[in-house]
């Protein structure tokens, strides 16, 4: 073993001998990539399919603190990046991960956040196979910044998108939200807060597989992370040109979650997520898509939680367990920076 450092130095950065060390030993010893030139040369059979179709996309991660209950950085930035592929229908199969790293950094630090992206990603099925790697002096960054790009292949037939929405359609997600937002918020000791939550960080391959072979009309998908369920509501009915109406008695909230809002003033339905999608298909196809996420741990806690209406085009309202409606609009600033 070369790299006999404890903590990441500039020279892990300047192109010679140390920064050959850390690569070789902390990354590409893990993510294992094919081949070591400056890209990734990619081909899958699902990508001679007639009609398939790429998708891409891209996302940095910069949580504090980088280590939480239920998960961290890396596994973050590895399962928010195949969740923004599969709400759109895709088979994720690559990922690219990039890294900013602040001198000073553990290399301890490194390996576990490393470890944890290979791990996601072989759970997934995905590969990360190409990557970079910067260092910044002490105080130019916090820690370690990751940016993932990944890039996933969307099945002939399959077009889920905002504008195949109806009136009618039942809204459903896949399990309690506001778990990540609650638990970060409380894993930064601002608040003197103690809880047993966990964050809801998961890869969601498998419950769109299991929505999409459930309900073959599947209109749309978004995975609900910052801003929370409301503002991927809010984005949905404006893209559809349609109303949206939640039942307050429909959403799942963890108790833990709801006294938490209730302590300091927040909204639960703004909370970060990071292992919930939103689904949109027709009423009679929501029971079967139901059972199918059941069936699944990450699905457990699935459940309809209102439909789309013909009327208040572009708003989102919320029926009220004890009576009366309320608008439910998009975010307005930021409750909690730094939450991805």
């Amino acid at each position: 073993m070369a790299l006999r450092d404890s903590h990441v130095t500039m020279a892990h950065g300047g192109g010679g001998r140390a920064m050959r060390d850390l690569i070789a030993e902390v990354f590409t010893a893990v993510f294992q990539p094919p081949g070591m030139e400056d890209q990734a040369r990619l081909m899958d059979a699902a990508l001679q399919e007639p009609g398939a179709r790429l998708a891409f996309t891209t996302d940095g991660y910069v949580v504090s603190p980088m280590e939480f209950p239920g998960g961290d950085i890396g596994k973050l930035a590895v399962c928010g990046t195949i969740n923004d592929l599969v709400v759109g229908g895709a088979r994720p199969l690559w990922l690219s991960a990039g890294f900013i790293i602040e001198e000073g950094t553990e290399i301890a630090l490194l390996r576990r956040i490393v470890a944890s992206m290979a791990r996601e990603a072989e759970a997934a099925g995905v590969r990360i196979v190409t990557g970079d790697t910067k260092v910044v002096e002490r105080g130019a960054a916090d820690g370690v910044f990751v940016t993932t790009c990944g890039v996933g292949v969307i099945a002939p037939g399959c077009d889920l998108g905002a504008r195949h929405i109806r009136a009618g359609d039942a809204i459903i997600v896949n399990g309690s939200l506001g778990d990540h937002g609650a638990v970060i918020m409380a894993a930064r000791g601002e608040f003197a807060l103690e809880t047993e939550l966990t964050s809801d960080c998961a890869a969601l391959h498998r419950i769109m597989h299991a929505a999409l072979a459930a309900a073959p009309d599947l209109r749309a998908a978004r995975d609900c992370t910052r801003g929370g369920i409301a503002s991927a509501l809010n984005e949905l009915a404006t893209e559809a040109g349609l109303g949206m109406v939640l039942e307050e008695a429909q959403v799942p909230l963890r108790a833990q979650v709801r006294g938490l809002c209730e302590i300091l003033g927040l909204d639960p339905l703004y909370l970060a997520n990071e292992g919930r999608l939103v689904l949109f298909v027709p009423e009679e196809q929501a029971q079967g898509v139901l059972t199918a996420m059941h069936a699944l741990p990450e699905g457990a806690g699935a459940a309809v939680i209102g439909h789309v209406v013909a009327a208040h085009p572009g708003q989102v309202r919320m029926h009220g367990s004890l009576g009366g409606s309320r608008i439910v609009d998009m975010l307005i600033g930021d409750q909690l920076p730094r939450i991805c």
